[in-house]
């Protein structure tokens, strides 16, 4: 499996038969330095935590482009599919959908989605964090943006990830003592990246307080390079 953080909580994700991009906030995006396509380039799958504008990004622009498949809640699936997107994959917490070379499971957020447009709000369903799980491959599970809950432990029994995508960058997600408590307490992480920091000057601008309150895990933490592709 190949990762790359495309900045915020966006991720290009390689296995054998899909290269999915999670949440793909590109063009926006203060940190991210690069042409969308390029970043989308052979993508098969297009994957949605929620509805903010972050997060959703250039996902229609991606998704009508490429072909990919869209995998979101039914609420995202319905929205997009009224701005021309014809491919996609919808499901709703505690749901698994097959998505051919890989399962996605989508599991609770605790969070908010919608989004406004021509003055008007439109609520776009419940949060998800995401589980992806191929065969011979790494089980991933992006948080999405989410504050710590009890409920985790049943994701970490159910799935057993190896690699978690966790936000940290406070005021709309877990910060960095809460995201460092999350993972130490209810997962079995190999592998920690952090996200959903940097971005905008009302979030925190480093992983510094998260790498010190993991404490003897801080060695399971991967500080990405945005643009800079790992393996795990």
């Amino acid at each position: 499996m190949q990762i790359t953080w495309l900045g915020h909580a966006a991720f290009r994700v390689e296995i054998p038969g899909a290269v999915i991009l999670i949440d793909p906030f590109l063009s926006g995006s203060p940190t991210f330095d690069g042409d969308p396509m390029d970043a989308a380039k052979g993508c098969t799958h297009v994957a949605l935590t929620h509805g903010h504008d972050d997060h959703v990004g250039d996902a229609v622009a991606i998704l009508k482009e490429t072909g990919a498949q869209l995998i979101s809640n039914f609420e995202i699936y319905a929205w997009l599919a009224e701005q021309g997107v014809e491919n996609a994959n919808p499901g709703n917490p505690g749901g698994t959908v097959d998505c051919g070379s890989f399962r996605t499971t989508f599991t609770v957020a605790n969070h908010s989605s919608g989004t406004r447009q021509n003055g008007q709000s439109i609520y776009l369903g419940n949060p998800c964090g995401l589980v992806f799980e191929a065969e011979g491959q790494p089980t991933l599970y992006h948080m999405g943006d989410t504050n710590m809950f009890g409920d985790m432990a049943l994701i970490q029994e159910f799935h057993q990830p190896d690699v978690g995508i966790v936000p940290i960058g406070d005021r709309f997600t877990m910060g960095g003592r809460q995201a460092a408590v999350a993972c130490t307490r209810y997962f079995d992480f190999r592998v920690i990246v952090p996200c959903h920091y940097g971005t905008f000057p009302i979030i925190d601008q480093t992983p510094d307080l998260f790498l010190a309150e993991m404490g003897s895990d801080a060695g399971k933490v991967k500080v990405a390079e945005i643009g800079a592709p790992f393996d795990v």
